[in-house]
């Protein structure tokens, strides 16, 4: 072989073999990036890690919280609020009733007709609520409210037209921390579910909505102050006398049930003659050192507009859960270049990637999953991800959604434990009913089914089996306009009437 010849084929050598090297070296540039990138998933993993036994000592805290908040106002996190429902709805209401269901982004306007033993009508209308209203002044919000409410009235027929003389009545389901010192009066806390207007707090909430009532010219009485938790549950004992307890998991999250007056230290009126009252726990609140929190989590909180506020609600309900996952995407996307070298600025966002999102990209089944492509492309403008890095982002959204779900059961669980109902007694034969309502609950199928699978593994097969979780659909509204009917201010006038 000539000199020119030997040259060129150690030229040609030398070049392959850089190239090779920068093959390898980008290889194991990008290998070590995903390496970075699943530290963070197993760091995650870890972190929210719910073992039986650190689900046994939540349910545990839950219960002493509760007896705590019983006890006193202030004695806990809990505010075991006292709803002054000392009778649920039975089946025997009749007549014509509407219901305010304010909770959320969106609030609804219900129409109810009883007749004896049963609903006859019902009809809702669901109305978004603008954003700059959340955070403006209480008349601004109580005032569209209303004219919303006045325009459902106004298209009604003949048929649903009250007696002359008479008012309407409403039931008003008020889904935020608040105070009540009757059945129709109640002074708001503090907001919660990114509302926040400071000329409404320390109000009664009920005169803010009578007054724009007057304001709009709407001839209505608010009969009822209910939480949408309260509510629940009178809808769900109007249809099932076994429920004891109800719980929401939508955008936010609570729990109400059914207490012996007897068990209410605080209560220092005259005991109810049913022997009962419903209590609205507010657990959205609860906090000890055995939930499972990582700096996500932490971060969040710091950063929401109440810090330190409703942490039990961060981690499990349908606000927060798509943004905790964004922010674990967004440190891959920084420490591990997940998503290439820049960082993509729709990830930077704050909750651009809400719980809906999450679910369908939990819940897809596609053999190249292509929800949660579609999600990326759509939402965060990341297109061309790799099945690998989608597989990866299904991990985190089951990580996030089973940790929440777990901690779920492990509240009822607390629950079922202070009425005594965790065990099974000689001689009894009881059957014990949540009722659930929520978003979060009906549409995350993942999620509601790791709850209920959780909570089986919690009480054993043989408790599990007088346990019973049943779906309340729109049970906060119905139970409000229920909660009228057994609360009306012509209940005595009826009686009297047919004596």
């Amino acid at each position: 072989m000539g000199k020119v010849a030997v040259r060129v084929a150690l030229g040609v050598a030398v070049v392959a073999a850089v190239a090779a090297a920068v093959v390898v070296r980008r290889r194991m540039r990008k290998d070590g990036k995903y390496g970075k990138a699943m530290e963070i998933v197993k760091e995650l993993e870890e972190k929210c890690g719910t073992p039986i036994g650190k689900l046994r000592q939540v349910a545990d805290a839950m219960t002493v919280e509760m007896h705590a908040g019983l006890a006193s106002e202030g004695g806990s996190k809990l505010k075991m609020l006292i709803s002054y429902v000392d009778n649920l709805p039975t089946g025997n209401e009749e007549g014509l009733f509407y219901a305010l269901d304010l909770g959320g982004t969106n609030f609804r306007v219900l129409r109810v007709q009883l007749k004896h033993g049963g609903i006859a009508n019902q009809e809702f209308e669901e109305v978004s609520i603008p954003p700059n209203l959340m955070t403006g002044t209480s008349d601004a919000l109580f005032d569209y409210i209303v004219a919303e409410l006045a325009k459902f009235v106004a298209q009604e027929s003949e048929d649903f037209q009250v007696a002359p003389g008479k008012q309407r009545e409403l039931g008003f389901t008020f889904s935020f921390p608040v105070m009540q010192s009757s059945i129709n009066s109640g002074t708001l806390l503090r907001w919660t579910k990114g509302f926040s207007i400071e000329d409404t707090v320390g109000q009664d909430v009920v005169a803010e909505l009578t007054k724009a009532l007057k304001r709009q010219g709407l001839d209505m009485v608010v009969t009822a102050l209910v939480n949408d938790t309260v509510g629940t549950l009178a809808g769900g004992r109007y249809f099932n006398k076994d429920v004891v307890a109800a719980v929401i998991l939508g955008t936010g999250t609570n729990a109400a049930y059914v207490e012996r007056a007897q068990a209410i230290p605080k209560w220092h009126g005259v005991l109810p003659k049913s022997g009962e009252m419903v209590i609205n726990m507010e657990w959205g609140n609860f906090r000890s050192s055995h939930l499972p929190l990582t700096e996500y989590d932490h971060a969040l909180d710091v950063e929401s507009l109440n810090p330190g506020e409703q942490i039990f609600e961060k981690i499990i309900s349908g606000m927060y859960l798509g943004e905790i996952v964004r922010r674990v995407l967004l440190r891959m996307a920084e420490e591990a270049a997940f998503f290439g070298e820049i960082v993509p600025e729709k990830l930077k966002v704050p909750f651009i990637l809400r719980t809906p999102h999450m679910s369908a990209m939990h819940h897809d089944t596609s053999s190249d999953l292509k929800v949660v492509a579609k999600n990326f492309t759509d939402i965060l403008e990341i297109p061309n991800t790799s099945l690998k890095m989608r597989k990866v982002v299904v991990e985190i959204c089951n990580i996030v959604a089973t940790r929440g779900a777990r901690l779920a059961a492990a509240g009822i669980l607390g629950i079922l434990k202070k009425l005594g109902r965790d065990a099974v007694r000689d001689g009894e034969n009881q059957k014990t009913v949540i009722a659930l309502d929520g978003g979060l609950y009906e549409h995350y199928i993942e999620y509601s089914k790791c709850l209920e699978n959780t909570l089986d593994e919690l009480l054993g097969d043989e408790v599990a089996k007088s346990i019973v979780m049943e779906h309340a659909n729109d049970g906060s509204g119905v139970g409000a306009a229920l909660l009228a009917a057994s609360h009306s201010q012509y209940l005595n006038y009826l009686e009297v009437d047919e004596s």
